[in-house]
Parts: structure tokens; sequence; C-alpha cells
């Protein structure tokens, strides 16, 4: 193997890791903003972590962003509560960067 072909595989799988990484992390950021928003709505214990785990499961479909965001919107719409799309964004964004850094902390 030269040494071309080494540092090709090194890249791969860097960017294997990589993607794994931001995998996990959006489906932390994921539970994190069910909970959240589930705190939100009023719903504690099992009700809140069942509706924390079905915006985890969104993450597994296309576009997985957006239709996390667009059923937090549109329950919070259901039930009254007023949050602007603004703050919607920047608490995923918010979320994302703590679950990053919890998956490095281990």
């Amino acid at each position: 193997m030269s040494i071309f072909d080494n540092r090709e595989e090194a890249f791969e799988k860097r960017y294997v890791h990589d993607q794994e990484l931001q995998f996990r992390a959006e489906a932390r950021r994921n539970r994190l903003f069910g909970l959240w928003a589930a705190e939100k709505l009023g719903k504690s214990g099992p009700e809140a972590e069942a509706y924390a785990e079905a915006l985890v499961v969104a993450e597994a479909s296309a576009n997985a962003d957006e239709r996390v965001f667009s059923s937090v919107k549109a329950d919070f719409a259901a039930a009254g509560v007023e949050q602007s799309d603004h703050q919607l964004r920047r608490t995923l964004d918010e979320l994302l960067e703590k679950a990053r850094l919890e998956l490095k902390q281990g």
C-alpha cells in the first residue's frame, strides 16, 4: 500500500467517524429539544420521555431537522404555547452544541 492509499483510507475513516458523531449529536439534541418542548407543553415523566423519543426517531428520516422543528412548532401552536421560529431554531442550535459537548466529555 502506498502512502497515498494510507492517507485516503485515513480520510475515509475520519469522514465516517465525523458523520457518526454528527448523527449521535443530532439525536441527542433532538432528545434534549423534546424534553424542553415537553416541559413547555406541560408534559412530565413518561409522557415527556415519549415525546422526546418521538423526536429522536424523526432523526432517521429525510429532512430530519425540519421535521423536528415543524413537529414542535405545530404542537406548540395547538397547545397555545407562544414561541417564535427564531426562538425554536436558536434552542435547536444551542442544544446541538450542548449535545456535542456531552459527547466529547463521554
